[in-house]
């Protein structure tokens, strides 16, 4: 057993995909050099054109297939790796050393590579909402990490010949459609390595970028995989020239539709309960009499203001007598084949007249051991005689679930006000509806109650505070991991949207609690905080000439002098692709902190001076991962020595040095 180094950056994806294409083509990889002479794996395309002439268009052909300027480049911006990492924000967390929660400020392009690892296939449901680019609205990442800030700044046109920033993407940019391409081809791309097999994505967009969204997602998820194109229509604005400019999207994609066979979204029918009530209540005001019983309950149906949600269910609009389920609400279903069978064709008998009652031409939908079967639960009603046809009961308390509209309304003033009043001051003219949001998360989870949810466009933290709010109302323990940009604000007691969003995750988890009293007394109103930064590891790639005298002795460490212990463990968890929310408790071994982590799942020791009496004590609770700092072993002596101690003591826990 060796103590080898750990590769302290983002993961590879080029790799990743010669990896899958090795499997399906093995002919097709070869090894050629690298920049500095090293053999690597490649893909010899020729031969991988070879295995798919039957189906690839070559050369300059017509295509089916959505282009743009910069979209090579938008593709290679997703698989490259980056030398950065995650550090703790302690004192933005609430409950850090509990939480499942995570809020992450920084590119989300960054995020998005750094969570590779940690989070591959294990997220239920992505929401965004990107920006729309209206012209007004800033969404220019910086995809290129060849560069630095300012110069990406001044390349990309973020910032003019004074040097000031700026913030939108006209119209009259003849790259405006383009520019919005290539920031969110990449960003989809590492998303859906993200999703577990059942997992949705659900993308939020508005008139003017909304076709190619959906083109750019059939692209990613292929267009098997989607699902709806859902409307939300938002509220009318009078001052439109033509039609109300009101009309929002969300474009819902599954992971892979061939793993949802056993899915059925399903939604709850406004007011049953009420419903049900009013049936109960005619049969009494009626003296159990079905007929009276019925048209009072219509009479109730008449009297429900025309948008009320329940009218929806209008058509349960019969009381059953005491042959049947007295008082109970039904409608009566056609019972009509849709195309005649041999076994469609039979007789049913009226109870009253004895007369066999008017058969539709095509027959019964129900073969004849299922109509006797029916008849005997008093599951079918007649009419007066035998020429009225009869129909199935359909009883309201039996179908209490319905499914879901593709289209709804859903005013966004109610969002901003909510959102105004919970932090004080308006912000946000129209914030992401956090009640819209959990009726869709509610959807997508309801069969996974711990689900992970993640929105790598957080804005004011919506998608937070919906997760919290839907576990406060049913118990779940669903997780979410946001991400956000620290951009600046104007204007408002808060500098960043990052900061507005955290504060607005404290101020409804308190809400949340308060409202949600005894319902979910186990509920995570908490957040651990981290931020994208720089690697924690100096560059010691120099050449001995090139370093001056001063910098000699400190490239032996190879950690940087403003790093602490906590920002070495998350590069450590992101390295080792573990979970970002796990446990971890902080412990003392011979005057050393030492970080536990989820149950010995991994111990860390970054001490300058890893003695005998840490490395046997830490060898003895037997864990799955060790890690300590390179620097600490006082030479190869003593890190032979170490290799040799878990050699002896756990030789199947995996040493590593950073």
């Amino acid at each position: 057993m060796t103590v080898d180094k750990l590769a302290m950056h983002s993961p590879d994806l080029t790799q990743r995909n010669i990896d899958a294409i090795a499997e399906l083509f093995p002919a097709a990889v070869t090894e050629t050099l690298d920049a500095n002479g090293r053999p690597v794996r490649a893909v010899d395309f020729d031969l991988l054109r070879q295995e798919l002439s039957d189906h690839i268009v070559e050369g300059p052909q017509e295509r089916y297939q959505l282009d743009w300027p910069g979209k090579r480049a938008a593709a290679f911006a997703a698989n490259t790796p980056i030398a950065k990492t995650l550090r703790p924000m302690r004192e933005e967390s609430v409950d850090f050393d509990t939480t499942k929660n995570l809020f992450i400020e920084g590119d989300n392009l960054d995020a998005l590579k750094l969570l590779q690892e940690s989070y591959l296939a294990k997220v239920k449901l992505i929401y965004i909402d990107p920006p729309y680019n209206t012209g007004n609205d800033e969404f220019v990442y910086p995809d290129d990490y060849s560069e630095g800030a300012e110069e990406h700044l001044v390349r990309s046109g973020q910032v003019n010949d004074a040097g000031e920033r700026l913030r939108s993407n006209p119209d009259s940019n003849g790259r405006h459609h383009s520019d919005w391409l290539s920031m969110m081809w990449p960003r989809v791309q590492l998303a859906r390595n993200l999703l577990a097999s059942d997992g949705f994505l659900v993308a939020a967009i508005n008139d003017r970028e909304h076709g190619n969204l959906r083109l750019l997602l059939d692209q990613t998820f292929g267009a098997q995989n989607f699902i709806a194109d859902v409307v939300w229509q938002g509220g009318r604005k009078n001052d439109a020239q033509f039609l109300s400019p009101s009309t929002d999207y969300m474009l819902i994609y599954a992971r892979d539709m061939a793993a949802l066979d056993a899915v059925r979204w399903r939604e709850p029918k406004p007011g049953v309960d009420s419903i049900l009530k009013a049936g109960r209540a005619a049969w009494e005001a009626a003296g159990h009499d079905p007929e009276a019983a019925s048209r009072r309950l219509r009479q109730w149906w008449a009297s429900l203001p025309s948008d009320d949600p329940r009218r929806g269910s209008q058509h349960y609009n019969q009381v059953d007598g005491e042959d049947g389920r007295p008082g109970e609400v039904f409608f009566g279903d056609n019972m009509r084949k849709p195309a005649p069978t041999s076994t469609s064709r039979y007789d049913i008998i009226h109870p009253v007249t004895g007369k066999p009652v008017n058969m539709h031409p095509n027959g019964w939908a129900y073969a004849p051991e299922n109509m006797k079967r029916l008849l005997a639960e008093g599951r079918v009603k007649f009419g007066p005689d035998e020429t009225t046809r009869p129909t199935m009961k359909r009883y309201l308390d039996e179908t209490s679930t319905q499914t879901v509209m593709p289209t709804f309304y859903a005013d966004r003033r109610s969002a901003s006000n909510r959102l105004a009043q919970l932090l004080g001051e308006s912000i946000f003219d129209y914030p992401k509806d956090e009640q819209v949001l959990a009726r869709w998360i509610s959807l997508v989870t309801e069969n996974d109650p711990e689900a992970l949810v993640l929105d790598f466009f957080a804005g004011s933290g919506s998608t937070g505070h919906a997760v919290m709010d839907l576990n406060a109302r049913d118990g779940g323990q669903r997780r979410y991991i946001l991400v956000q940009l620290g951009e600046p604000i104007e204007h408002t007691s808060y500098a960043t949207i990052a900061d507005v969003s955290r504060e607005r995750l404290r101020r409804s988890a308190r809400k949340g609690s308060e409202d949600a009293g005894l319902v979910a007394a186990n509920l995570d109103v908490g957040f651990r905080a981290l931020r994208v930064d720089t690697t924690n590891m100096a560059d010691t790639n120099m050449t001995a000439d090139a370093l001056g005298q001063g910098e000699l002795l400190d490239a032996i460490n190879s950690v940087k002098p403003d790093r602490t212990d906590e920002d070495l463990l998350f590069q450590v968890l992101l390295d080792w692709g573990l979970d970002l929310s796990s446990p971890i408790i902080a412990e003392t071994i011979a005057g050393r902190t030492v970080f536990a982590v989820a149950e010995d799942a991994l111990i860390a020791c970054f001490t300058e001076d890893v003695s005998d009496h840490i490395l046997r004590a830490i060898a003895d609770r037997r864990p799955l991962r060790a890690v300590f700092r390179d620097s600490g072993f006082a030479s190869d002596a003593a890190r032979i020595n170490a290799e040799q101690i878990f050699r002896e003591l756990s030789p199947e826990t995996e040493v590593k040095a950073i």
